[in-house]
């Protein structure tokens, strides 16, 4: 699993380069992604590319928040396609996670 890395100021911008997260590639997404999250700080993970997430990609995104949190950090999600938010309004998601459309709204949000 790969990820075009970036930074803006102080928010790094991860942004996922594969096409779905599931049962199938969830505990490599976490133990690519793990080593950007274990110094805490602001991450936006830029979904985009995203066509299709199960359960377990869901938890996997939670795993990944979990620990931004405990590191005292914040994570934000951009580019959701339709298919992928319909999911995350399905299981209530958007209401743990903050949700933007686009990377730069995502930064935005981190100095409101």
């Amino acid at each position: 699993m790969e990820f075009n890395v970036s930074q803006i100021d102080e928010v790094k911008i991860l942004a996922m380069l594969a096409d779905r997260l599931d049962a199938g590639n969830a505990e490599e997404f976490k133990s690519v992604i793990a080593p950007h999250l274990g110094q805490g700080g602001k991450v936006v993970l830029d979904i985009s590319k995203l066509v299709f997430v199960d359960s377990s990609g869901l938890g996997a995104i939670l795993s990944c928040l979990r620990k931004l949190t405990q590191a005292r950090g914040d994570l934000k999600l951009c580019g959701m396609s339709k298919q992928v938010r319909l999911l995350f309004e399905l299981v209530r998601m958007h209401r743990i996670v903050d949700v933007y459309n686009t990377s730069a709204e995502a930064v935005a949000a981190f100095e409101d």
